[in-house]
């Protein structure tokens, strides 16, 4: 009886072997190739430094670049604004408006060519259309027309040369790149003269301008803005 258990075990046996032999086989040709001893990962895959880069910015610029770069696209979005609204007040101003009109138009084109030749320089890439709040006041002003008009686009416009006035003036502080710094002296001067005009022509034709408002302290602690001619 033993010797026939015995015999029966053993013919199991050699049924089943090959066919855990061949199980393993299996699983073993199902691992992924690699070094090894290395489990493969059950996380996610991590993001390369290269697609972490772009994410982040491009590699080794300062704090101060990126700020460059920033104040370059704002004021060729800014001149565009002006380029559009001096387009629209040629069209519906009066003779004195419809003339500073054509300068605000002719120095802001050159302006922003000359900052679109920084913004090369830099790596920026610039807006091609007004911000939403210029756009905003474009569509008020198109619905204006006559003694309405002229009083809504000047003061409009002397509003937003204090504005870049100022933001000009911390800029030429701070400028990191010397082709920028030129346009930005370049760009004061252009607004000092702006803001002269704007109060002439306001004066001839019996329109009253707000007061400017007071300056806002420079980030360092330094003196505000020099006043301007207006």
């Amino acid at each position: 009886m033993k010797i026939c258990r015995w015999v029966a075990v053993f013919a199991a046996t050699a049924v089943l072997l090959p066919s855990a032999i061949l199980s393993q086989t299996d699983q073993n040709q199902a691992q992924p190739s690699g070094a090894l001893g290395t489990a493969p990962s059950s996380g996610p895959m991590q993001p390369s430094d290269s697609s972490m880069r772009e994410t982040l910015g491009a590699p080794g610029l300062t704090g101060r670049q990126m700020a460059d770069r920033t104040f370059v696209r704002m004021a060729v979005e800014d001149g565009i604004a002006d380029i559009a609204l001096g387009q629209l007040a040629i069209q519906k101003g009066g003779p004195d408006v419809k003339t500073l009109a054509q300068t605000m138009v002719d120095d802001h084109t050159s302006a922003n060519k000359q900052m679109a030749a920084v913004a090369d320089s830099l790596g920026v890439l610039l807006p091609k259309k007004m911000n939403k709040d210029d756009q905003v006041e474009f569509d008020k002003l198109n619905g204006l027309s006559g003694k309405d008009f002229d009083t809504e686009y000047l003061t409009f416009i002397l509003k937003a040369h204090w504005k870049h006035l100022h933001d000009f003036y911390m800029e030429a502080s701070v400028a990191s790149d010397p082709g920028l710094a030129t346009q930005v002296a370049q760009a004061l001067k252009t607004m000092h003269d702006h803001l002269g005009m704007i109060s002439k022509v306001a004066a001839t034709d019996g329109i009253a301008l707000p007061p400017r408002p007071p300056r806002p302290p420079r980030p360092d602690g330094g003196s505000p803005p020099p006043p301007a001619e207006h």
